[in-house]
């Protein structure tokens, strides 16, 4: 399947945008010339350039006259309106192939907001910690939501390139050494993503296809487009965004924040399309639903009880009872109105 963004082909890389209400697209990549996509179905951009490295930064032009970032951009150093720029994923050297992930029974949340919990606010600097975070009884870190956004701190509500991890906090490489981190000492990584709106800043999405809809609003901003004319595009945005988490960054589940506010009339909706589709080949699914609470829904992967796993430099093992309940948990946990097992790796 064809991936948003600009992806990496060996020695060359293809430029691939979702963007029916343009006449027309060029990829300006900094020092070359523009170079037009080629219109396909659906309303879909592509053209593959050789002698583009990572690294190399880049806009498209629309209809000759705005230069705007990438929707599906990986990473945005120079902030929502920069120049997109091209990330090789395979760069990064992962040392998690052992990590199986925390079975969904077993998960205890510690939520962390990357800007502020250290006084560097970065993805890096919370990697010290998180030995004593797993000593607290703590098997999963919650994410608030770090999907680029203006300024340098935010709650990060109001992100607006899904797939770019805040570059303030360290972008793309920060997010990828501090998931590497926590699956050394045996925490899964939850990411708490905002699918119900998007912010005002630097949103650009609505010059490239319907993403919004003025049939529904939310408190916060127009509502996405689920369900009116072409939302095939926008619902292929959100499904690819969990894939591009998963399969680039090793993110294990998802907080899906206020669910309430998206709207979605469709036969299937976008909660039940997206649930299933970030995991990796081969792994289950199940969705179960807890009805007294309507902020927002996680999704995790599995994982088999009594698997060892590596805590900062420590292996441990979990344990279980008669009863199948862990030998050792926490106090309290935290609740959700929907679980999704998304995801093995």
């Amino acid at each position: 399947m064809t991936v948003l963004g600009a992806s990496l082909l060996e020695d060359r890389v293809a430029f691939t945008v979702w963007a029916p209400r343009c006449r027309s697209v060029d990829v300006v990549v900094e020092g070359r010339r523009p170079e037009p996509l080629t219109p396909g179905e659906g309303g879909l951009y592509q053209v593959t350039l050789a002698r583009v490295a990572p690294g190399a930064g880049y806009h498209y032009r629309l209809d000759g006259v705005r230069f705007r970032p990438d929707p599906a951009s990986r990473w945005q150093p120079e902030g929502v309106h920069g120049a997109s720029v091209v990330v090789d994923p395979g760069r990064f050297m992962w040392t998690d192939q052992d990590f199986r992930g925390v079975a969904p029974a077993d998960l205890v949340f510690y939520e962390l907001h990357v800007g502020t919990f250290t006084p560097t606010g970065t993805f890096e600097a919370i990697i010290p910690y998180l030995g004593a975070i797993a000593d607290l009884g703590v098997t999963a870190l919650q994410l608030m939501p770090i999907a680029e956004f203006p300024g340098s701190r935010n709650w990060g509500y109001d992100g607006v390139h899904l797939f770019a991890p805040q570059s303030t906090y360290g972008g793309p490489r920060g997010l990828r050494r501090l998931v590497d981190a926590c699956h050394a000492c045996g925490l899964s990584v939850f990411l708490d993503v905002v699918y119900n709106h998007l912010g005002p800043e630097g949103n650009y999405l609505a010059e490239y296809g319907p993403y919004f809809t003025d049939r529904a609003a939310t408190r916060w901003g127009p509502a996405v487009n689920f369900d009116g004319e072409g939302s095939p595009g926008v619902r292929r945005h959100i499904v690819d965004n969990g894939r591009a988490w998963v399969r680039e960054f090793h993110i294990d589940g998802f907080r899906l924040d206020a669910v309430h506010a998206i709207h979605d009339a469709s036969p299937v909706h976008i909660l039940t399309e997206f649930a299933p589709r970030p995991r990796a080949p081969g792994g289950a699914s199940t969705l179960s639903r807890n009805l007294t609470t309507t902020t927002g829904a996680s999704c995790c992967r599995p994982a088999t009880a009594g698997s060892a796993s590596t805590r900062c430099g420590r292996t441990t093992s979990t344990t279980r009872s008669a009863t199948g309940s862990p030998a050792r948990r926490s106090a309290t946990t935290p609740t959700s109105p929907a679980t999704v097992t998304s995801r093995a790796r």
